[in-house]
């Protein structure tokens, strides 16, 4: 049996969204438990397909241009075979900062496209995964000791990790880039293991959801204490909830107890009465009211971590409260009958616009995982007159697509012309947004004669106009 080993990673991407968007960068760092780097730091540019339209904001951000891609990057399904072999290994603990809400996700879809299946890499073999941002946060909140922690000018918390690096003298030479970005998360994460060992080690525990589920007791429910982005920076993102009852997703539904459903409900729809209240969109914008995943890491602990170094007082909470409030939500039954409703039959994502962005849509069937592996071992010769009885009907689309993409020349004409009709039709679902940033961008760089920005900004015009001009 392996010896586990983290490995830390970070990705550089074409926009924000996981579906649409694409990696263009992936870089990361094998370390041991003890956090000392094993192997050579990976650092891999990645093409970015001709039907994407990267986000010109992305790129002003990471500097990576589509054609540097071109140039020096690995094809998709190269860096699915990459990650797939060498770097989610049995017994790896994957981790990043946000990368459970935002790397991962990208992984998931890489994966899908390129005929992999999307989730095995997060748990078979010996494999988990980890998230430091919640961790940091979560000890900021509660054990902030030993650690110097920044702020925005006008006071605010905030925990971006070029700037906790920078006040506690940790080198991090520039930020954005993603093998920067790694060996400052490993240093972050050396930081708080040795200034707050206790949290560390507990943290480290639950990030198995089979912890999580053992403490989350829906049979006995009690109040905990949850860090999450979504109950904001003013109280560093922690606070008491208390759980309700299980969403279709499986997630658990929980209550923030700094307010009772009676003065939540009169601050957000001060002139409704509650039989009328759309309790059907609530849980959009309401932080008060929220899913917890229990796959997802959850920086969870009991109410008992507040009674130790003065955590009420940092929460700027009290038992007294808690229990009022909590005693409010238990008796209002038809708040947390409408509630209940609302998330029963809620639809909590967007529709899939393509096949590619239908990931989440179904599993993939057990009858068609030979089939994948076959597509995955494939070339443009074995490709060309495959065409397999998936059990999956979103599979022979993401067959074309793939063959599109990797080996071009395995197409028939039917299938170049499928391809280019998907290909247009998707540039021009991304032209508006994509031409209106362009063109904001380029009025503030060249106001303040910022060349570099013009420069990547000329890039990203070319970029488009030779997707405008080409066809296979």
């Amino acid at each position: 049996m392996a010896r586990p080993t983290f490995f830390f990673y970070d990705l550089e991407t074409s926009g924000l969204s996981p579906s649409d968007d694409r990696i263009m960068q992936f870089a990361g760092q094998r370390t041991d438990l003890n956090l000392h780097p094993l192997d050579d730091p990976v650092n891999l540019l990645v093409k970015l397909p001709d039907d994407t339209l990267p986000s010109p904001g992305a790129i002003l951000t990471t500097k990576i241009t589509p054609q540097k891609t071109q140039e020096d990057g690995l094809l998709e399904h190269e860096l699915a075979e990459f990650l797939a072999k060498e770097i989610f290994r049995p017994d790896t603990i994957i981790l990043g900062f946000n990368s459970v809400r935002f790397d991962d996700k990208f992984i998931q879809h890489l994966f899908w496209r390129n005929f992999y299946d999307p989730y095995e890499w997060q748990w078979r073999d010996g494999r988990s995964r980890w998230d430091m941002l919640d961790v940091v946060r979560m000890t900021r909140a509660l054990r902030p000791e030993g650690i110097n922690w920044p702020v925005t000018d006008d006071g605010k918390p905030t925990n971006r990790l070029e700037l906790i690096t920078k006040l506690n003298g940790i080198s991090h030479e520039s930020a954005h880039d993603a093998l920067s970005d790694v060996n400052a998360l490993i240093d972050v994460t050396r930081l708080i293991r040795d200034r707050q060992p206790k949290l560390f080690s507990y943290l480290f525990k639950m990030r198995d959801k089979r912890e999580v589920k053992s403490m989350i007791n829906l049979s006995s429910p009690s109040p905990l204490v949850y860090t999450s982005g979504r109950f904001g920076s003013k109280h560093n993102f922690t606070t008491v909830v208390f759980p309700l009852f299980l969403t279709k997703k499986g997630n658990v539904v929980v209550f923030d107890l700094r307010k009772s459903p009676e003065e939540l409900l009169k601050e957000t729809f001060p002139e409704t009465p509650l039989k009328d209240i759309p309790l059907e969109e609530f849980w959009k914008f309401s932080p008060t009211v929220k899913e917890l995943a229990f796959n997802k890491c959850p920086a969870v602990a009991p109410l008992g971590v507040l009674d130790q170094e003065s955590g009420w007082e940092k929460l700027e909470l009290s038992r007294d409260l808690i229990e009022k409030n909590l005693s409010a939500l238990k008796s209002s039954a038809d708040f947390l009958k409408k509630l209940k409703k609302a998330f029963s039959s809620g639809e909590y994502d967007k529709p899939p616009v393509d096949v590619e962005s239908s990931l989440y849509d179904s599993f993939i069937p057990d009858a068609d995982k030979v089939r994948l592996a076959a597509v995955r071992t494939g070339n443009a010769t074995s490709l060309a007159d495959f065409h397999p009885n998936f059990a999956d009907e979103r599979l022979p689309e993401l067959l074309l697509h793939y063959k599109a993409k990797n080996f071009p020349t395995s197409l028939s004409d039917s299938e170049m012309e499928k391809w280019q009709e998907y290909r247009h039709a998707r540039l021009n679902r991304q032209a508006p947004v994509f031409l209106s940033e362009l063109k904001q961008f380029k009025e503030v760089a060249e106001k303040s004669n910022n060349s570099d920005q013009l420069f990547l900004l000329e890039e990203l015009s070319l970029w488009y106009q030779s997707l405008q001009d080409s066809d296979y």
